[in-house]
């Protein structure tokens, strides 16, 4: 591919492969039932292997979930995570004593930093009709000097998240949701302060971007350092620098050049992760991301010493009451809600 501006391709797999500073991309998509009393699937969930539901049937997967599907606690540090939930709705609950719900559109920046355990479940909380889910997940990382942060996280509420709607020559339209950068003069809401997208030296770009069928949108020109990958999603095809690309693949493409994305006879979903890389040493295992074997070991040690501050939830797949709408409860009691 010399001279072009495509980098290299990849189809999808499970984890979608990312680049310095990301970890990793995970997509779930999954038509649930309506829910039950518990908000679970009001259907057998027979000759599933629950705990471990990862096999998409009747549409849908439980993951390790049991009664309502999801990721009961577990914990993490050493990096972030960025919930893009686009259908459906997350509740989260934590060591630190927060929780709430989020969806249709929320994001859930998390900063794990020096250790803190969460859960990610998927409430179904409509009883009379199905509850679609549809989220991304990005893991963005650290810093060395801010591994062992104390632990925050900030939602960025649909309402709030900053969007740039473009008209191309043809009078075709193109959304762009900003979870994180600049474009065409408009910012994004702040991420948590430990980020490293909290600089915008550093360059972090997390677009969704919607093109309508035969349109075109140009990602600008940044740097030469930049890693810059466009996740096509959904849509049949969109071509860049002359090459046709189908659906489901990832495109890395240049930093320094500004990339035209032409869109084909569908609709087109593109999700865009860029940024200045940390470079620095990466040592993970599981959900611990460091720098070093040491730091993971210590990690593991301290989590088996303290549980990164217990668990005072009692069970260990908490969902909240089925009314209790999109709010925050954070560690020091302020609350948000958003109905």
């Amino acid at each position: 591919m010399e001279n072009s501006k495509i980098l290299g391709m990849q189809k999808f797999g499970f984890q979608w492969q990312t680049e310095d500073p990301f970890i990793i991309t995970m997509y779930h998509q999954d038509l649930y039932p309506p829910g039950n009393e518990d908000q679970g699937p009001s259907t057998s969930l027979e000759g599933r292997n629950l705990g471990e539901d990862f096999t998409l049937r009747d549409g849908f997967r439980m993951y390790h979930g049991t009664t309502v599907p999801g990721f009961p606690a577990h914990p993490h540090c050493g990096f972030e995570t960025v919930t893009i939930v686009l259908d459906g709705f997350v509740d989260h609950f934590d060591s630190s004593g927060a929780r709430g719900r989020y969806g249709n559109g929320d994001v859930q920046w998390l900063t794990t930093g020096k250790g803190c355990q969460h859960t990610e479940m998927f409430p179904l909380v409509h009883p009379n009709q199905n509850n679609p889910l549809q989220l991304f997940q990005i893991w963005l990382n650290l810093e060395a000097k801010n591994k062992f942060a104390e632990p925050e996280y900030k939602m960025l509420w649909a309402e709030d998240i900053p969007e740039v709607q473009l008209v191309d020559s043809n009078g075709k339209k193109t959304n762009v949701r900003l979870i994180a950068g600049n474009l065409q003069g408009k910012t994004s809401l702040k991420p948590t302060v430990a980020s490293w997208a909290n600089d915008p030296d550093h360059h972090v770009g997390i677009y969704l971007i919607q093109m309508e069928p035969n349109a075109s949108f140009t990602l600008p020109a940044v740097s030469n350092t930049l890693n810059r990958n466009v996740y096509f999603y959904k849509g049949k095809e969109i071509r860049i620098d002359g090459k046709l690309i189908p659906s489901s693949h990832r495109v890395k493409l240049t930093g320094d050049q500004d990339i035209e994305i032409t869109n084909g006879a569908e609709t087109g979903y593109l999700l865009v992760l860029e940024g200045e890389p940390i470079q620095e040493p990466v040592v993970s295992y599981g959900p611990f991301v460091m720098t070093t074997e040491q730091e993971i070991r210590n990690a593991f040690s301290e989590y088996r010493r303290t549980q990164f501050g217990g668990w005072q939830w009692g069970r260990l797949d908490p969902v909240n009451e089925r009314d209790s709408g999109r709010f925050a409860r954070y560690a020091d009691g302020t609350i948000e809600k958003r109905g």
